[in-house]
């Protein structure tokens, strides 16, 4: 079976295979000629997720799912979340994005966040969607050079290294993005 995976991030589309069954392989938006900025103007993570499948249904044909994540701080009323990837401007830079949410940080006791990921999913005509969330807290500091991201500020719960310093395989069986890809999974294999 071949399914559209509606992201040109390299690092989330290795992350994603490795949790698939070997029988389902992945196309990118380079693989099926999508060059455009898919678009994601929805004000919640699920929206987003739901507009970037369409529109890959729609202008290409494909079946095809699409993930938005988001990391929500309590004591920020859930920012940076739909705006995640562009928290400290446009050019979508992971570190200013750290930086900028650290700073905002830098007077509060509270630091509890979680990751959630909505993934949509376009198959035979219908609309799935998959959440996963995983809690924890940020740190005060950046730690570990693994992961993308957030990850070398976030720690999962009952964790003391962040996820940027837990092997792949680790975050993919206790964090959001893995959690919302088993629930596909599962899904894709009771098809």
């Amino acid at each position: 079976m071949q399914l559209v995976f509606a992201t040109n991030n390299l690092h989330k589309l290795k992350e994603v295979q490795s949790m698939l069954p070997q029988h389902i392989q992945l196309l990118s938006l380079k693989d099926i000629g999508c060059f455009e900025d898919v678009p994601e103007t929805r004000l919640t993570i699920e929206g987003n997720a739901i507009q970037k499948a369409d529109y890959i249904k729609t202008h290409y044909g494909y079946d095809c799912f699409a993930d938005d994540t988001g990391l929500e701080v309590e004591t920020l009323n859930g920012e940076p979340g739909v705006y995640s990837a562009r928290y400290a401007g446009e050019q979508r830079d992971a570190h200013n994005n750290m930086d900028k949410l650290l700073e905002n940080l830098s007077d509060k006791s509270n630091r509890n966040a979680q990751f959630k990921t909505v993934i949509a999913l376009h198959l035979n005509g219908s609309l799935e969607t998959f959440t996963g969330i995983c809690k924890g807290e940020i740190t005060k500091t950046k730690h570990g050079r693994g992961g993308f991201g957030y990850d070398p500020i976030f720690k999962a719960e009952g964790y003391d290294q962040t996820f940027a310093e837990i092997a792949l395989e680790e975050k993919n069986r206790i964090g959001h993005r893995g959690k919302a890809v088993a629930q596909l999974v599962t899904f894709l294999n009771h098809l």
